[in-house]
């Protein structure tokens, strides 16, 4: 129970203010959905954090920082250009299918927690603590804990406010800083 606690504890303060609570305010004005975003963070928080424990027990030291910056700097950079493309739907058929917001969330936050402090500190705990199934749904419970709420904030914005136009430029904005940031080795 120890571990669970202490990973729930550590990923929740780590992830407030991280770029993954911007990036779900993001989506809930865009999609207006709060489940399907929900489950798609949840389900792209597990794969990821098991993925950071596991491997990060198995192949550590492996890939160089400098190469995994590169690597995470450019993804954000492509996704940036990616959400300068306008959708091809309109928006009542992004409501009607809430498969497009969890797919959407899901590999968005799978995608942006690549090289993130929260999966850093997950294979720290992995490494330090067991089982790793215990910090695994401590760090997940973590992520939720502080992200949730930016989910149903972003979906209050976006009820309120004409926004949806300009969310796709402020996601391109956004991303773009990611990766510019990654790229020269900055926060994170």
């Amino acid at each position: 129970m120890d571990t669970f606690l202490i990973s729930t504890g550590v990923v929740a303060v780590a992830e407030i203010g991280d770029k993954t609570q911007l990036l779900a305010l993001i989506l809930a004005a865009r999609f207006r959905r709060p489940l399907p975003i929900i489950l798609g963070i949840f389900v792209a928080t597990v794969l990821n954090h098991f993925a950071a424990g596991w491997l990060g027990l198995q192949v550590a030291g492996l890939v160089s920082p400098a190469v995994l910056r590169w690597v995470i700097g450019l993804g954000f950079l492509a996704i940036a250009i990616w959400a300068l493309i306008p959708d091809e739907m309109g928006e009542e058929e992004a409501q009607i299918k809430p498969y497009g917001a969890f797919l959407a969330a899901a590999v968005a936050f799978f995608l942006a927690e690549i090289g993130d402090k929260t999966q850093v500190v997950t294979v720290a705990l992995a490494l330090k603590y067991q089982p790793l199934w215990a910090v695994i749904a401590g760090t997940t419970l973590g992520m939720m804990i502080a992200d949730v709420p930016a989910v149903f904030v972003g979906k209050w914005i976006a009820a309120r406010m004409h926004i949806l136009r300009y969310v796709r430029f402020v996601a391109a904005a956004v991303f773009a800083l990611l990766g510019v940031l990654a790229l020269l080795g900055i926060g994170g």
